[in-house]
């Protein structure tokens, strides 16, 4: 008995061959407008939907096939019922249909108007797909140009069996809840005013499988989301080394995320998502030279981010180092070459760094998921209050803003100590604030002199303050707010530290 597919595809990829193969399996092909031409052009035997339905496409294309004749052929079961009614109503059973959707995501990411936008919300083929995934016992369903090799192969060894059809038939559901996810995220940002909907539809694509995920016992994968508007870790491209583990995709996320603060020339070297170093200069090589040597014991086994190219002085000082990953924009060719002889380095590409921040922060919880937006967070000289007696010098201004960039990206209770636009000691992911100062400290032993501190969040009392006094911290910017302000500025003037608040929390859990 001929069996009939339908095929109807907005990318055209791959479908000429695939049509050919049906066609010289013996299978009649139906199809619709653009894919219909396509393939009569190719020589491949087509019926139009129109004719076999009789009833001509509407509304400039918005209604081709839906029609009992398509939907009864896709729909019907194996019961003596379902066969008498095709009978009855010369219904042929359409045992294929292969359907991929309009490109409504380009649509949209080509920043488009709303009535192209609208026109690229599939209707007819979504549920077609959907007819046939939900009848995958009798029909099979191809959604991605990929699966037309195996399909072919499959129908040919006799073995388009009921699994076969059923993991189609997943692929088809995934393709659908994906599309429409996006399209109800495009209304839901176009057309209601709250930042949170009352419902969150996300969606994600599988980048990679990993090795394991956060320890060995744990499996893991790396997904990407739908629709991605700045340069990021989803975006990189690796071009050399072996396969990313989970933690190293978290630890070159947390690096590039920290550098792309900076317009300088900025290193930034991380160990477990918190910075060991960063620093500016004028060159990269340099900047990746003190950022280095701010904690070079903790740097054995780092992660690298540079806001530069990776050239050749920058590749000759990490040659003899034990570094996992280097993340930047792009690696000069005499870098490459260098970098290339360190088997298990990997080496990840961005491209040109652009940078948004409209999108939402999410955080699992069990059960349920934390969402914030990731609205950007910017101070100048303009927006510090300065509330000590003594007024901060240009120089200390600058380091404090640079220590300021650092802080927003280490974890909490968190103190940084700059000088130069140079970390020169970190305190991370401390139960106290006053042991974040200590912790700065012991790291930083003698370089803290005369330098600037930042901290998170502000003290609550002063003895974070009077810690950074006996190292020769010389200025300090921070939020404000405490109950004890009042006291804390006192410490700073007896010291003569020069203090600013910014009136912005830097907490980062």
């Amino acid at each position: 008995m001929t069996k009939t597919a339908l095929i109807s595809v907005s990318n055209k990829e791959g479908v000429i061959d695939f049509a050919k193969e049906l066609a010289g399996l013996g299978y009649k092909i139906m199809s619709t407008g653009g894919t219909a031409e396509i393939l009569k052009k190719n020589g491949i035997p087509v019926t139009s939907v129109s004719n076999y339905t009789g009833q001509q496409e509407i509304l400039d294309g918005r209604v081709k096939t839906l029609h009992p004749k398509i939907f009864g052929g896709i729909l019907a079961s194996n019961s003596k019922n379902h066969i008498m009614e095709l009978k009855r109503q010369k219904i042929e059973r359409i045992s294929l249909v292969v359907v991929n959707l309009y490109p409504f995501q380009e649509t949209i990411e080509k920043k488009a108007d709303l009535r192209e936008v609208l026109e690229n919300i599939d209707i007819g083929g979504h549920s077609l797909i959907r007819a046939a995934a939900k009848n995958y016992k009798e029909t099979a369903v191809v959604v991605e140009p990929s699966d037309y090799a195996q399909v072919i192969d499959k129908i040919k060894k006799g073995n388009l069996d009921e699994k076969a059809r059923s993991e189609l038939a997943t692929k088809a559901f995934l393709h659908t809840a994906r599309y429409d996810t996006i399209i109800s995220r495009y209304f839901s940002d176009s057309f209601l005013d709250a930042k949170f909907p009352d419902i969150l539809n996300f969606t994600f694509k599988k980048i990679q499988d990993l090795r394991y995920g956060e320890n060995p016992h744990q499996s893991g994968a790396f997904y990407k989301t739908f629709f991605i508007n700045e340069t990021c870790i989803s975006t990189a491209n690796q071009i050399h080394g072996k396969q990313l583990s989970y933690n190293n995709i978290l630890d070159a996320n947390d690096a590039f995320e920290l550098i792309k603060e900076f317009d300088e020339p900025t290193a930034a070297v991380i160990k477990h998502t918190n910075p060991s170093g960063v620093a500016s200069a004028v060159k990269i090589s340099g900047a990746y030279k003190k950022a280095y040597e701010t904690d070079s014991l903790s740097a054995f086994g780092s992660i690298v981010a540079l806001n530069r190219n990776c050239d050749i002085e920058t590749a000759r000082l990490i040659e003899s180092l034990f570094v996992e990953i280097i993340i930047c924009p792009k690696f000069e060719k005499d870098a490459l070459e260098i970098l290339n002889k360190k088997k298990n380095i990997r080496l990840l590409e961005t491209g040109k760094i652009i940078k948004n921040k409209d999108g939402y922060d999410i955080r699992s919880v069990n059960g349920g998921l934390l969402v914030q937006k990731m609205e950007e967070c910017k101070i100048t000289k303009k927006d510090l209050k300065v509330v000590t007696k003594r007024n901060p010098s240009e120089k200390e201004i600058e380091d404090m803003i640079f220590s300021w960039k650092v802080n927003k990206h280490t974890k909490s209770n968190s103190i940084i100590f700059a000088k130069d636009k140079i970390t020169v000691g970190i305190g991370a992911g401390q139960m106290s604030r006053v042991d974040a100062v200590k912790l700065a400290i012991m790291k930083s032993g003698e370089r803290c002199k005369n330098s600037a501190m930042s901290s998170d969040a502000y003290f609550p009392f002063r003895d974070g303050v009077d810690e950074a006094a006996k190292a020769g911290v010389t200025a300090i910017i921070q939020p404000g707010g405490s109950i004890r302000d009042d006291e804390v500025i006192k410490a700073a003037d007896e010291h003569k530290i020069a203090m600013v608040f910014t009136g912005i929390r830097l907490f980062r859990h």
